[in-house]
């Protein structure tokens, strides 16, 4: 299936969902997540989720893992398709940008090279490892930029489509975790 039918299909999907039950599947993801084998990793990057466009509520996982004494990497946009990305820390601030996405306004900052699992944002994705996101390559400009063996963990609350038709600069995602599941692409 093509990259925009995809949109349109999830944010509908999306939009379906009432704020309780994303509360409840976003806990069900951070649950899976500790089953993961990643804790002996420092360095994890996290978008801050967008309530108003009904995805995961991130703090959940945030939360697992400052209790693990990890790094908490965030992003900040900085221009039409880049990123920059903060260290977490209690003395960073942070803001709502244009739009409505809690970012960094100070704070140490981090080189994508450093950072070792990347949970990354999408609308829908394939058994593949293909991912869609919302159309303006943030994402896959920053992980061409992060390390060979950087995990990349797209977080999402539903299953994978069949086939995604992608394009030569799309970077695909090592493993996708659900609340019931957590596909491996590797």
């Amino acid at each position: 299936m093509d990259k925009k039918t995809l949109r349109l299909l999830y944010k509908k999907k999306r939009a379906e969902l009432d704020y309780t039950k994303i509360e409840k599947l976003s806990v069900e993801i951070a649950n899976q997540i500790l089953t993961l084998p990643i804790w002996s990793f420092d360095n994890f990057h996290i978008f801050m989720g967008v309530e108003k466009l009904k995805e995961i509520n991130t703090n959940y996982i945030i939360s697992v893992l400052q209790g693990r004494d990890k790094n908490i990497i965030i992003p900040k946009v900085i221009s039409k398709s880049q990123l920059t990305h903060y260290l977490l820390t209690d003395a960073t601030k942070l803001k709502l940008n244009q739009w409505n996405l809690l970012e960094p306004i100070n704070g140490i900052e981090i080189k994508p090279k450093k950072i070792q699992v990347v949970f990354v944002p999408l609308l829908a994705y394939d058994f593949y490892g293909n991912r869609v996101g919302y159309g303006k390559g943030y994402y896959d400009k920053f992980l061409a930029k992060c390390g060979e063996k950087c995990l990349k963990i797209g977080l999402s609350f539903f299953t994978p489509e069949k086939k995604i038709l992608v394009s030569p600069i799309d970077i695909k995602i090592d493993l996708c975790v659900t609340p019931k599941k957590i596909y491996n692409f590797n």
